[in-house]
């Protein structure tokens, strides 16, 4: 039997020899078709755009076939140097971030530009699952306040950029591998009285105006129909005109006249609900129910703690993904700027995605290989 902690043994066949897992693969590679022919529509039939995504999605399955091809245990050995490097990068974007609209997230080297916060969504999961999977679960006190420390170093970090969206979806990352490690129900009833009493000192001296904005036009949309609450008005028109056949792909009033803001990135399932109706949304959510599914079986099968942890994170963070972005567009949540995966305009938080299923592959590659 091969050596699970070393390199992974090639066995015949491509999706063997590239580690790849083909049902995962060929979910991403049709939700990533359908994105683009939704894109197309909601970026005003603007080709560029289209191109621009397509070529994304390439270089984030590059990066997937990548991630796939080492080992869980060198991704376990490497978490504590990620996430010093990711730490350390939030801290450089603090004082040499470059700004844009109002908040400073990216950093410059070389004329290349990107997010470091980005980064922290694939290392935060690892750094968390790498921790727990040397001692005994479910978890101690005393651990898990180490791993909310882990937690909270960057998320403080990105909320202060600021970025609350990104924030929120590292925090959750990393909470989900403390809750698949099987924390007790007596520290999740914690959790949920020390969110509640935190709500006031949140809403006085952490969120930005603009944040507290976005609650209060979540609440009472209609009290500023023409400035803040524009935005869930035009998109809850646009979901609701769709009906259950849409009225044609490329024939949304909402979008094509430019009524609905942001329609090619975070507000994009507006655009897909107005043209092609209830079923489109049925066929997307079928698309991301699957892939859900399989990131669980992964999971489930996993031959490590770590990397049943890792995988179950990853897939529920994805969840995440979805539920807010729909929630937001639909009027149940605040608007934090989440894309809708592998649908929405949008090139780090793509090839990062595709980044961590690549992680996933990782995982079952391991199994198989343990296997044989």
């Amino acid at each position: 039997m091969p050596e699970s902690s070393g390199d992974f043994a090639r066995a015949p066949g491509a999706s063997r020899l590239f580690q790849v897992d083909l049902p995962l693969l060929l979910l991403l590679m049709l939700l990533a078709a359908f994105g683009l022919v939704v894109l197309y529509s909601a970026a005003g039939q603007d080709a560029g755009i289209v191109a621009r995504q397509a070529r994304f999605f390439l270089l984030g399955l590059l990066a997937m076939l990548l991630a796939a091809q080492i080992s869980p245990v060198r991704y376990r050995r490497w978490a504590p140097w990620l996430y010093l490097l990711g730490v350390l990068l939030l801290v450089g974007v603090m004082f040499l971030g470059v700004g844009a609209k109002g908040a400073q997230r990216w950093l410059s080297i070389a004329g290349f530009r990107f997010q470091p916060a980005e980064i922290m969504k694939l290392v935060m999961p690892l750094m968390v699952a790498g921790y727990l999977a040397d001692r005994a679960l479910p978890p101690r006190l005393g651990h898990t306040l180490v791993c909310l420390g882990i937690i909270m170093l960057p998320g403080i970090l990105i909320l202060r950029q600021p970025d609350l969206g990104t924030a929120l979806l590292i925090i959750a990352s990393g909470l989900f591998v403390i809750f698949m490690a099987g924390i007790g129900w007596r520290y999740l009833a914690g959790v949920v009285v020390f969110a509640i009493a935190s709500a006031w000192p949140m809403w006085m001296f952490v969120l930005e105006d603009y944040q507290k904005q976005r609650i209060l036009t979540l609440l009472n949309p209609e009290s500023d129909k023409l400035g803040a609450g524009w935005n869930i008005i035009q998109s809850k028109t646009a979901i609701g005109s769709g009906g259950w056949q849409g009225k044609g792909w490329l024939q949304g009033t909402q979008s094509q006249l430019d009524f609905l803001p942001e329609s090619h990135t975070d507000f994009i399932i507006a655009v897909l609900a107005e043209e092609f109706g209830l079923r489109g949304v049925i066929l997307l959510l079928s698309l991301y129910l699957l892939i859900l599914l399989r990131g669980f079986w992964i999971g489930m099968h996993a031959q490590s703690t770590f990397g049943r942890l890792l995988a179950g994170s990853i897939t529920l963070t994805f969840f995440v993904y979805i539920f807010v972005n729909m929630g937001m567009v639909s009027g149940l949540l605040p608007v934090v700027g989440v894309p809708l995966p592998l649908v929405s305009a949008g090139g780090t938080s793509l090839v990062t995605l595709m980044a961590a299923f690549g992680l996933l592959m990782s995982i079952a590659a391991e199994r198989r290989v343990i296997g044989q």
